[in-house]
């Protein structure tokens, strides 16, 4: 179901959007009922009824098309981080906010059902799962780049940024499994309590103490 700011866009941009969702939809479908390396461009182009060229206009690969219910979530991060107010105590918890409030924004029509089956894709394909580490790639060095825009700090010479996007990444996919393990309810309400137990657990996680594991043996 399109929402408000959809239906103000002009037709000829209201019709990529369509495209684009059928090209996901199908593809995800595809992919989990046949398998990833299975399914071919051509298979694909032709389901949906577009050309090849209309494919490229929209997505880089196949892999490109199956992740991208989770890269349009870190994309509406990256527009909810460059306007962020700093309300948070400390970078991270700011960082957890903004992917929390991005979650609570994701349309109800589906999204988590595709989200779930690129997760799980990601798992099952090396090609995917590669795809999806060169876009974290990509998204922490857009976070950075806007967060040394906006506020007092240079990842360039503290890591402490850095380190802080790579545990924020770390968690949501943390955060990731335990959602898409569930039989149910797979929705967005459930993945953003999944990151708040996940992202209350980072401390601890840091300052965890190695104990050695003890045996009955004399």
């Amino acid at each position: 179901m399109a929402d408000a700011a959809t239906d103000r866009l002009p037709l000829r941009e209201r019709k990529k959007l369509r495209t684009r969702q059928a090209l996901i939809d199908t593809a995800l479908e595809l992919f989990t009922d046949r398998g990833f390396d299975q399914t071919t461009l051509d298979e694909l182009c032709d389901a949906v009824e577009v050309s090849k060229r209309t494919f490229f206009r929209t997505f880089t690969s196949k892999e490109d098309v199956a992740m991208a219910p989770l890269q349009d979530l870190w994309t509406g991060f990256l527009t909810e981080l460059s306007a962020a107010e700093p309300g948070s105590d400390t970078l991270l918890e700011m960082l957890q906010d903004t992917v929390l409030l991005v979650v609570g924004r994701l349309p109800a029509d589906g999204w988590a059902e595709r989200a779930s089956r690129s997760h799980r894709l990601a798992q099952s394909t090396p090609s995917t799962a590669a795809h999806n580490l060169q876009f974290c790639d990509r998204i922490v060095r857009d976070a950075l780049a806007l967060l040394r825009e906006r506020y007092d700090l240079d990842p360039a010479t503290d890591p402490q940024p850095r380190l802080a996007l790579d545990i924020l990444i770390a968690a949501f996919h943390c955060a990731l499994d335990t959602w898409t393990a569930r039989n149910n309810p797979i929705d967005t309400t459930t993945l953003a309590a999944d990151l708040r137990n996940a992202f209350t657990a980072v401390p601890g996680a840091l300052a965890m103490p190695l104990r050695p594991r003890l045996t009955d043996e004399p």
